[in-house]
């Protein structure tokens, strides 16, 4: 609980909540980049998915903004950029990262000149799908703990054993983002148990159903005001039924769709660069 500027006395702003950001996102880029290689993921596999991941993150990071900003306008009728909702972040973050993928999947590779366009993957998106949601939770959860520090996002009064006072409030509320932390960790352990113990491949479906019921709930329990949105919903309310929808069609859509696109690159014999370089060198023989 510590809202304040770490360097005072320095021109530049650093806080515990934007420390905890940075080191949320780049712990679930060290988890990716780590399971593609374990997953034996080319290099051009692994580098078209993390740079797609990287720029969907900034993306994902101006439309929490945008979200909330548009939420703060229906709420009070004046603009405010700078506050950020989560929920507005995954959609644009996950949606960017689609038009991104299909675009040089399907209209830039195909039709490249140059060796560095082309598509050598030996993964599909569908391969990365899989783990992609261990990394948002990874990051996710490091956030919350932000929130937790910024005195932000907190519940509503309370007067129970487990109450906070933040700097931010007048009175002990319920402090959500450690509950919605405490969440994100554990479901962090399901799906990664999942994944890599019982080589499940529907994690995305878990994530958004599970998310979606959790904060659905927490809602309920959260004190700071952001207005309504369809009849008595909170915008993240709204969302969340979005979210939990989304995944039971990816369940379907996985069955039918997804699951013919995946390569299973760790079933393949793992590239030696040395070796595949050595043997396009050598002549055929005669």
């Amino acid at each position: 609980m510590y809202p304040y500027d770490l360097l005072p006395d320095s021109s530049i702003d650093i806080y515990l909540y934007g420390i905890c950001m940075a080191v949320g996102i780049i712990c679930c880029f060290i988890f990716l980049l780590w399971t593609a290689s374990y997953k034996n993921f080319n290099e051009k596999s692994t580098d078209i998915i993390l740079l797609m991941g990287v720029v969907a993150t900034a993306i994902g990071i101006l439309f929490a903004m945008l979200f909330q900003s548009v939420y703060n306008y229906i709420d009070t009728g004046n603009w405010s950029f700078g506050s950020m909702t989560f929920i507005g972040g995954l959609i644009g973050g996950v949606g960017s990262y689609l038009i991104f993928y299909f675009a040089y999947t399907r209209l830039v590779a195909p039709h490249a000149k140059a060796k560095w366009l082309k598509n050598d993957m030996n993964a599909t998106l569908a391969d990365a799908v899989p783990f992609i949601p261990i990394g948002i939770t990874i990051a996710h959860a490091f956030g919350r703990l932000g929130c937790f520090f910024a005195g932000c996002c907190y519940g509503v009064e309370t007067d129970a054993w487990y109450g906070i006072k933040f700097e931010t409030t007048s009175t002990t509320v319920v402090p959500t983002q450690l509950f919605e932390c405490i969440f994100l960790v554990l479901l962090t352990v399901v799906m990664a148990l999942l994944y890599f113990k019982f080589h499940f491949n529907c994690n995305f479906g878990v994530y958004c159903i599970a998310y979606g019921v959790w904060r659905f709930v927490l809602e309920f329990w959260r004190g700071d005001n952001r207005g309504t949105f369809i009849g008595s919903l909170s915008p993240s309310q709204f969302w969340c039924i979005v979210m939990v929808l989304l995944g039971i069609a990816y369940f379907f859509a996985y069955k039918y769709i997804f699951k013919k696109y995946m390569k299973h690159p760790e079933n393949q014999p793992p590239v030696n660069p040395k070796k595949a370089k050595k043997a396009n060198s050598t002549p055929d023989a005669e």
